[in-house]
């Protein structure tokens, strides 16, 4: 991975802090909880990853067509793999039955 891809994923990072340390949400959220006796350590972990578009973009072309009911592209099935939730190949076709 070259430098400048290194940085900017270090500014994505700086800007994702930035904007938990800035939320006017969280900082009620955290107030409230002070206010019932507790102290709070907020700590997060972001987990970046990165895909060449050439490759995915082939694919997502073979694999994952996008249609009007919503299915799963490539980079969606990558961030559902790094939180550990594997779909059956169902599930990429198409919705659930009963679901919203």
């Amino acid at each position: 991975m070259n430098q400048k891809v290194k940085n900017l994923i270090q500014k994505l990072g700086e800007a994702i802090h930035e904007s938990v340390s800035e939320s006017e949400d969280i900082a009620g959220v955290v107030k409230n909880i002070r206010e019932q006796g507790f102290d709070v350590l907020l700590m997060l972990e972001a987990t970046i990853g990165l895909n060449e578009l050439e490759a995915e973009a082939e694919d997502s072309e073979e694999l994952f067509e996008e249609d009007s009911q919503g299915a799963f592209t490539r980079s969606d099935i990558n961030f559902l793999k790094s939180l550990r939730i594997s779909l059956d190949e169902e599930a990429t076709a198409e919705p659930a039955e009963g679901s919203a």
